[in-house]
């Protein structure tokens, strides 16, 4: 049954944390709440402490995925304008979208899978964040939207997530028109993974964290690396690489734990572990 109890918990930030932390599944999934008050912008201070956060919970053996959600109708507007004006200078700008851009890849290279829970709109750098995630949980009223031609600032880095998560004919229009698509637009183009009632969205996401969570961690890691290394291979190249993946796993212990335990009918007990067996030595 999920487990729908939840125990905030604080870190060394300052009492003006952009995020709330919450705790579920015996502390196995970690829900982080984008909280500015306002409409959750990507300013560097809530990039930076986001990007802290996420790297030191990669590092937690206990927990088995992250949900990144939000309060208030805007999950993100995006980066804050206010950064980005002449006078903020070129410097503070690099800085912006190169630390940004190191987040989303390090969301695609953490070891858990990380779950977008989107119940508001998401614009520009915040659909970005959203495409970076593993999976995505929305709400019917959700919208999904890349407006920077209305700035007359091209939503490039937005676009690197987005065209790697719909079609390009659809990124594309997204990007030249900067109008919003809304959920069920979403859901047929891939940007997201579950659509469900606003009242459900919580639900849901923790329900997918919770799925997850029955499975081997290291081998959950091992595959969500592999997903996204093979994606950028020829289908020849996935093939190869795929078949040394499959034979690696194979000798992990928690693999072996999980075919010994369907052959004998019962439930795995997995270890969460890069151990491996031991060869069985042909005479």
């Amino acid at each position: 049954m999920l487990q729908f109890s939840s125990r905030r918990f604080s870190t060394s930030m300052a009492m003006k944390s952009l995020l709330e932390r919450e705790l579920y599944q015996g502390n196995s999934v970690v829900r982080f709440v984008l909280n500015d008050k306002k409409v959750n912008t990507l300013s560097l201070d809530m990039i930076n402490e986001l990007y802290t956060e996420l790297k030191a919970i990669d590092k937690i053996e206990k927990i088995r995925s992250v949900v990144i959600a939000h309060n208030g109708k805007s999950f993100s507007a995006g980066h804050e304008l206010k950064e980005l004006t002449t006078e903020s200078g070129s410097e503070k700008h690099n800085e912006i979208f190169n630390t940004c851009g190191d987040m989303m890849n390090f969301i695609r290279n953490m070891k858990v899978p990380v779950i977008a829970e989107v119940n508001g709109t998401a614009a520009a750098a915040g659909l970005q964040l959203v495409a970076s995630c593993d999976v995505v949980v929305a709400g019917k009223s959700s919208k999904f939207l890349v407006p920077g031609q209305k700035l007359g600032l091209f939503c490039s880095t937005p676009g690197i997530a987005l065209v790697r998560a719909v079609p390009r004919k659809v990124a594309m229009d997204m990007l030249l028109t900067a109008q919003p698509i809304d959920a069920e637009a979403a859901l047929r183009a891939g940007l997201v993974s579950r659509l469900v009632d606003d009242d459900q969205v919580k639900f849901e996401a923790l329900k997918v964290a919770e799925q997850i969570g029955q499975f081997s961690r290291s081998v959950t890691a091992l595959g969500k690396a592999f997903f996204y290394t093979q994606a950028e291979l020829s289908t020849t190249e996935a093939y190869r690489y795929g078949s040394r993946v499959m034979v690696g796993n194979l000798k992990l212990k928690d693999c072996q734990e999980g075919i010994s335990a369907f052959i004998g009918k019962r439930q795995p007990e997995f270890e969460h572990s890069n151990d491996l067996v031991e060869e069985v030595k042909k005479n």
